[in-house]
């Protein structure tokens, strides 16, 4: 029979690596983006369980934040939702209903956003099993060609009022596909369409941007804004320093340290090799882990004021960095360096990696030791 354990961080140990997630700067950014919104209600988007970083913790300080509309993709993301934030709380599925998960949309007082005229009709069915009106969002398709009912859709609507019996239409919304382009024509031409459109549907109040479409400008906010991206810490474009504050570090332990001699080839494929002799380290973070192996060669971590390049491929669990630079003895196996820190930011390792902070951030994995710092509470 095994004891147990009397180191009290024993479960930290186990890990390869330790992702901090401060709560108190998703608190802050929060309120950050709503005061630049004004009057404009500023919903929040915890799809993807918070974008990776952990719906049961991220949902209840964005609650106590002042938040009170929430968006999730899935119906199972609202339901998981709902057991974490009050029952005041309004949830909405981006996705809307699916036939057969109607119902639990309805029993759990999920908001569906309707984006065609079949959901539209499975909605209408679900109120008539109801007895009553079911509250709703409709989506329409501004331009981006991915979610939304379209002119023809509209017109159908025009033609038969009915189709919308039993919808308490509470919110007409589309999605900005060039928000972080700020000076895209897109982004007029959608909102136009969006103002165009609505005109022919119940009167709602409007949402046409979330974290990027913010920063557009007050003629972008509408009635609500909805942001995701903003909220973790991402920079909604590059025309300038990022206003929100990290949310996220992620540190891992060296394995192991070498000597490298020149020549000598380092990973799979033996793809780097060094002109000079170098001291490298192999440190426990992979792409298992969602540290991307694409573009790893102008990857880095921290230690300290040391910046130190990866070298060579990323393998499933583990990656090699450049320490050579660090004084002898000052680093070794065991400690930690900074993948994503004060000095490497999420969006400084999606450019690396030839994409963008919110793969990084959803493709953070869960071998991780996971800590949360603050509550959200600092005002």
């Amino acid at each position: 029979m095994m004891s147990a354990c009397p180191d009290p961080l024993w479960p930290s140990s186990r890990a390869g690596a330790r992702l901090t997630v401060d709560l108190d700067a998703i608190a802050s950014n929060y309120r950050y983006l709503q005061n630049r919104v004004g009057a404009a209600s500023c919903a929040v988007v915890v799809k993807a369980d918070a974008y990776g970083l952990g719906i049961a913790h991220v949902a209840p300080v964005l609650e106590r934040a002042g938040a009170k509309d929430f968006f999730v993709a899935h119906v199972d993301e609202g339901i998981r939702l709902r057991s974490v934030v009050s029952k005041d709380a309004r949830i909405t599925v981006l996705h809307g209903p699916r036939p057969n998960a109607a119902g639990a949309c309805a029993h759990y007082g999920l908001r569906p956003v309707l984006n065609s005229l079949e959901q539209i009709a499975v909605w209408r069915d679900a109120a008539k099993q109801a007895g009553a009106p079911l509250e709703a969002a409709l989506q329409v398709d501004s331009g981006m060609s991915r979610f939304g009912l379209s002119q023809a859709d509209l017109e159908a609507l025009r033609e038969d009022e009915g189709l919308v019996d039993g919808l308490d239409v509470s919110l007409v919304m589309s999605h900005l596909a060039c928000a972080d382009t700020p000076d895209h024509p897109a982004n007029p031409s959608q909102k136009a369409r969006l103002l165009e459109m609505s005109a022919r549907l119940p009167a709602a109040p409007l949402s046409l941007s979330a974290s990027s479409g913010i920063f557009l400008g007050p003629d972008y906010h509408l009635d609500m804004v909805r942001p995701g991206a903003a909220l973790y810490g991402l920079a909604p474009n590059q025309n300038g320093p990022n206003p929100l504050s990290p949310v996220v570090q992620l540190q891992a332990h060296i394995l192991q340290i070498r000597d490298l001699l020149p020549g000598e080839g380092v990973g799979y494929g033996l793809t780097y090799r060094p002109t000079m002799p170098r001291r490298i380290a192999t440190v426990a973070v992979g792409y298992a882990d969602g540290f991307s192996r694409h573009g790893a060669g102008q990857g880095c971590a921290w230690f300290e004021d040391f910046c130190l390049p990866l070298l060579g491929r990323v393998s499933m669990d583990s990656l090699i960095v450049d320490i050579s630079d660090v004084p002898d003895g000052k680093l070794g196996p065991d400690m930690m360096v900074d993948l994503i820190g004060p000095r490497r930011s999420v969006d400084d390792v999606a450019a690396a990696a030839g994409t963008i902070g919110y793969e990084v951030l959803t493709s953070l994995g869960h071998r991780f030791h996971r800590e949360y710092a603050g509550n959200g509470e600092t005002s």
